[in-house]
């Protein structure tokens, strides 16, 4: 495995930069089956005096019911030259398409079985700790509603607890 395990507190992968202009992919699911998907949202800090990271997915996608049904995610993000698998990634179901194979990732398991791809840079192996769907009444900027709103289908947002987390040897 080219991804090392690392102290998470030590990381400081540029957050703003990485979700600007590589985005990750998403995965949920255990060791017999998995689905990922393209993300651009995602957010890293502390809530409840813990590491955690936050990503949101809208019930409708595939990856959705993965969320749902499994304790744990990860957020694995790969180079820049990845953006065939992360256009595959974030246009195709998993309903239809089996993802990993598709793109040639080589799965890798971290703790509660949460699949990650060995092909990442960094990759955080998270617990769910809560989880809320997010209310188009609370959304104070108009910006927000223009954009996300109008469609209608507001995300769900799942915080979870960083237990691992992993980097390409340097």
């Amino acid at each position: 495995m080219r991804l090392q395990p690392v102290d998470f507190q030590s990381m400081t992968p540029e957050v703003f930069r990485v979700f600007e202009t590589q985005n990750a992919l998403l995965t949920a699911g255990d060791r017999e089956t998995c689905n990922t998907m393209t993300i651009g949202w995602c957010q890293l800090g502390r809530v409840w005096n813990l590491p955690v990271c936050t990503v949101y997915v809208r019930p409708e996608r595939y990856t959705y019911e993965f969320m749902e049904s499994h304790d744990y995610f990860t957020v694995s993000v790969l180079p820049q030259e990845a953006k065939k698998i992360m256009a595959l990634c974030g246009t195709k179901s998993g309903r239809d398409v089996d993802k990993v194979r598709e793109c040639g990732l080589t799965l890798c398991y971290g703790a509660g079985d949460a699949p990650f791809f060995d092909e990442a840079e960094w990759v955080l192996v998270c617990k769910k700790a809560y989880v809320q769907d997010l209310d188009a009444a609370c959304v104070l900027d108009a910006r927000i509603h223009g954009s996300y709103g109008a469609k209608g289908n507001w995300h769900r947002a799942y915080i979870g607890i960083v237990v691992e987390a992993y980097q390409q040897k340097r």
